[in-house]
């Protein structure tokens, strides 16, 4: 049985390694080159010159000139003068030290030479890897062979929006469409990978689902009622000033609003489904209203947490925004009129719905589909 459920496993890593490889291979049609005589590369900082640095206060203008040492590409070994541009913004602007390692734009003639360097920002590619591998090995080592199929589903569900999500937009489909196909996808092919192949999956995904489809139409009449558009994205704007201007903004905003709750909805759709079937195998004789009890309580423990999770998560988004209106002592009405908070309390509220139903929708659904094992009600 061991053996079997092991070669079971292995054969989900597999058909998931292979999926993963057929995404990254897919081309997003956007892969054009914007600089077309420019390359990156990974460059050390030798020295600097902060003589064109303009401070004001907390804010820095002008311009840093920095000697730099190119350490990949076809121009590795390069020493030549940078340029660190600085806008005044505290969110873009960075200042290097000798020693830093930079992400550089070298800018070419039309024989190629280089004639110019353009600092962009620290590198940070290596460190983010370290952490994904770290992250791998603490998923290994916690859940085994599950753990590497946690992982797995993980990067599935990245390629998953980057590959066909996001490309699709962008090519002219429905974002609220194309919002609502993925997370279908992510729901069908992710509970059956953490969970495998069984009732207990079909029931959560039965259960997501439906939760999934009501919580799109939450979204969509919600929007329409709280005249909410679509600008209130995250780069939405430069989105249109790059040449999509016939991008639905708020239909993509109503798709954002189920797909980020989406995630949520599984894992509690998966937690019911599991603890149903565990309390019918250790109990032959449970009628179906007690059955159907057990999962809304384990349901129920469980909303509380991913609720005030999903708060937390769009609250600390917006915490700056709510510590400036508390500082300019902003009158609490014009707080929650304004478009930006209005579209948070949407999503909190319209997730968090969707989060409240998927409980009892998985608890009908497995009820139907682990009948033959329970006792009926006695009349």
């Amino acid at each position: 049985m061991e053996l079997k459920r092991n070669r079971k496993d292995i054969a989900f890593i597999l058909s998931f390694i292979v999926a993963s490889l057929i995404l990254i291979m897919i081309p997003t049609g956007f892969e054009r080159a914007i600089y077309v005589n420019a390359t990156g590369a990974k460059a050390e900082i030798l020295s600097t010159d902060d003589r064109g640095i303009i401070q004001t206060g907390l804010f820095r203008t002008g311009d840093q000139r920095c000697t730099v040492r190119v350490l990949s590409g076809e121009h590795k070994g390069l020493e030549m003068d940078g340029i660190n541009l600085l806008s005044g913004s505290l969110k873009d602007d960075k200042v290097f030290v000798p020693g830093d390692i930079a992400w550089v734009l070298i800018e070419r003639d039309t024989d190629g030479n280089p004639i110019f360097i353009n600092l962009i920002d620290y590198y940070r590619i290596g460190t983010e890897w370290v952490l994904l591998a770290v992250f791998a090995a603490v998923l290994v080592v916690f859940a085994g062979l599950r753990g590497i199929r946690m992982m797995l589903s993980f990067i599935f569900a990245f390629l998953s929006i980057w590959k066909l999500l996001i490309p699709s937009v962008l090519k002219g489909a429905s974002p609220f469409l194309m919002c609502t196909l993925t997370l279908m996808l992510l729901t069908v092919v992710t509970l059956p990978m953490v969970s495998g192949v069984n009732r207990r999956s079909l029931a959560a995904i039965s259960g997501a689902l439906l939760s999934i489809a009501m919580t799109l139409l939450l979204s969509l009449l919600t929007t329409d009622i709280l005249r909410i558009h679509g600008s209130v994205l995250e780069g939405s704007e430069s989105l249109l000033y790059s040449g999509f201007m016939t991008l639905d903004l708020t239909s993509l905003f109503t798709g954002v609003v189920c797909l980020s709750a989406g995630g949520a909805i599984m894992d509690l759709s998966i937690d019911v489904s599991a603890a149903m079937w565990e309390v019918k195998e250790h109990s032959q004789s449970i009628s179906v209203k007690e059955l159907f009890q057990s999962a809304m309580e384990v349901g129920r423990a469980g909303v509380g947490t991913q609720i005030t999770t999903l708060l937390l998560a769009y609250m600390g988004s917006y915490l700056t925004v709510m510590m400036v209106y508390m500082a300019q002592a902003t009158p609490i009405p014009n707080i929650f009129t304004s478009k930006a908070i209005a579209a948070e309390i949407l999503q909190t509220l319209v997730g968090a719905m969707g989060i409240v139903m998927v409980t009892p929708l998985t608890a009908l659904m497995g009820i139907l589909l682990f009948k033959g094992r329970a006792v009926p009600v006695k009349a």
